[in-house]
C-alpha cells in the first residue's frame, strides 16, 4: 500500500517534466535527414488537368499522350506548341535561326536539356483554368453551338450528346495532331521548340504512330456510330479534310482556311445528331461563322511561327497578310458576326443570343485592337482567349433557347383571351 501511494505521488512530477520537454522536442521536428538522403520536394497540389494526367501516366504511354498534344496548351497550327514558343522564344531575339535558338536555350536555362522542354509546356498547361488544351476546346465549341441551337424551344441542350461530342473532339484532335506530326516530322527536327516531339525525337517510330492513329480513329468511329445514319455519313466525310490539312501549308498561303473547314465540321454534325438532318438555313451560316472565327484565331497563332515558317518554307495567312493582318482580322470578325445573326434569325433566337453575339464582337474587337503581331507571347494570349469567345456564344445560345418558351406563352395567352 505504501508503494502504491509513493507511485501516485510521483505521477505529477513526471507529468510536469513531460510538459517542459515538449517545446524542446518540437524545436527539432522534423528530424534531420540522414547523410546522403535526397530532401523531399514541395508537395504539389492535387490536379486533374490533362497535363497532370500525362505526367502521372506510365513512361511508355507518355509519348503517345504527348503526340495527342495533351501535355501542352496548343492550337492545331503548324507549331502546335504555343506554350513552348513563349518559353523558348520570348527571352531571345528572332534573328538567330534554329541553331541560335537552341544555343540561347542552353545559355539562358542551363538546367534544362533539349528533351525536357515538354515539362515546361506541362507546367504552363496546368495554369489554364479549364485544364485542357485550347485546341481541343476550339474544336469542341462549334459542336456545342449547333447542339444548343438544335434543342427544342425552352429546353437545355441534350447533355449526353454534348458529352459524346466532347469525347469525339479529344479523339479527333489527337488523330489530327498525329497526322500532322507524321507529315511534319522532318520540319519539326529543324525547329528547336518542336524537336522534342515524339516522332521528331525518335521516341515513336512511324509504324507505331500508324498503329496509334488507327486506334484513335477506331475509338472515334465508335463515337460516330452512336449517332444516326445521316450523321455517320456526314462525319465520315470530314476525314478527307483531316488528312489533307497538313499538306496545305506546303501548297497555299491559306492553310488556315482549310483548318477552319475542318475544325468547324461539328457545326453541321451537332445539328444533324439532334434533328436527324441539317437545316441548311441555320447550319451553313453557323458553319461559315466558325470558319471565319478560325481564320481570326489561327492567323494570330501563326504569327508566333512566321520567322521559322520563312526559314523552312511553310506558308500561312500570317505571311500573306503581314502588316495588314488587323484589317483582314476585322473583316473576318464582321463576317462571323453577320453569319451568327443570320443563323439566329433563321432559328428564331431571342435577346440573350444576340447579347452574346454583341459580347463576342466586343471581345474580338479588343483582341484585334490590342494585338501585337511581333510579340509571340501576346499572340499566344490572344489565341488562347478565343476559348472565352466560344463559351460566351454557347451560354447565349442556351439562355436564348430557354427564353423561347416564355415568348411563345406570351403570344398564346392574348389569343386564348379572345
Amino acid at each position: 500500500m505504501a508503494a502504491l501511494l509513493w507511485r501516485l505521488g510521483r505521477a505529477p512530477c513526471r507529468l510536469r517534466a513531460a510538459r517542459l520537454a515538449l517545446p524542446a522536442a518540437a524545436a527539432v521536428w522534423p528530424p534531420p535527414p540522414r547523410p546522403g538522403a535526397v530532401p523531399p520536394g514541395p508537395r504539389r497540389p492535387l490536379s486533374f488537368s490533362a497535363a497532370e494526367l500525362v505526367r502521372a501516366a506510365p513512361g511508355r504511354l507518355q509519348p503517345y499522350l504527348r503526340l495527342m498534344r495533351l501535355h501542352q496548351p496548343a492550337g492545331e497550327g503548324r507549331g502546335g506548341g504555343g506554350a513552348v514558343t513563349m518559353a523558348t522564344r520570348q527571352p531571345m531575339g528572332w534573328g538567330r535561326g534554329c541553331r541560335g535558338d537552341a544555343v540561347a536555350i542552353a545559355t539562358r536555362f542551363p538546367w534544362r536539356r533539349a528533351g525536357q522542354w515538354g515539362e515546361v509546356a506541362v507546367a504552363m498547361a496546368t495554369q489554364h483554368p479549364l485544364g485542357s488544351p485550347p485546341g481541343t476546346w476550339l474544336l469542341y465549341l462549334p459542336c456545342t453551338w449547333s447542339i444548343g441551337l438544335a434543342a427544342p424551344p425552352g429546353s437545355l441542350p441534350h447533355w449526353p450528346t454534348l458529352a459524346l461530342f466532347g469525347a469525339g473532339a479529344v479523339l479527333m484532335r489527337g488523330a489530327g495532331c498525329t497526322i500532322n506530326d507524321m507529315w511534319d516530322r522532318d520540319y519539326d527536327k529543324k525547329v528547336a521548340r518542336t524537336a522534342s516531339r515524339p516522332l521528331a525525337a525518335g521516341e515513336i517510330s512511324t509504324f507505331q504512330s500508324f498503329v496509334f492513329l488507327g486506334g484513335q480513329l477506331s475509338l472515334a468511329l465508335c463515337v460516330l456510330l452512336c449517332l444516326n445514319y445521316y450523321s455517320i455519313v456526314l462525319g465520315a466525310a470530314s476525314l478527307t479534310l483531316v488528312v489533307s490539312y497538313p499538306l496545305m501549308k506546303r501548297i497555299t498561303y491559306w492553310p488556315q482556311l482549310v483548318l477552319g473547314l475542318t475544325f468547324n465540321w461539328g457545326a453541321l454534325l451537332g445539328w444533324s445528331a439532334i434533328r436527324g438532318s441539317c437545316d441548311w438555313s441555320v447550319c451553313l451560316p453557323l458553319y461559315l461563322a466558325g470558319v471565319m472565327w478560325t481564320l481570326v484565331y489561327d492567323t494570330i497563332y501563326a504569327h508566333q511561327d512566321k520567322r521559322d515558317d520563312i526559314l523552312i518554307g511553310v506558308k500561312s495567312t500570317a505571311l500573306q497578310f503581314k502588316e495588314d493582318t488587323k484589317r483582314w482580322l476585322s473583316g473576318f470578325s464582321m463576317a462571323m458576326l453577320v453569319s451568327l445573326c443570320v443563323a439566329g434569325m433563321n432559328c428564331n433566337q431571342t435577346f440573350p443570343y444576340y447579347s452574346a453575339v454583341a459580347a463576342v464582337g466586343t471581345h474580338l474587337a479588343h483582341q484585334i485592337y490590342t494585338l501585337d503581331i511581333d510579340k509571340p507571347e501576346d499572340c499566344w494570349k490572344k489565341f488562347a482567349s478565343n476559348r472565352t469567345v466560344g463559351v460566351l456564344l454557347f451560354v447565349g445560345i442556351v439562355l436564348g433557347n430557354l427564353c423561347k418558351r416564355q415568348e411563345s406563352k406570351t403570344v398564346q395567352e392574348p389569343l386564348e383571351s379572345r
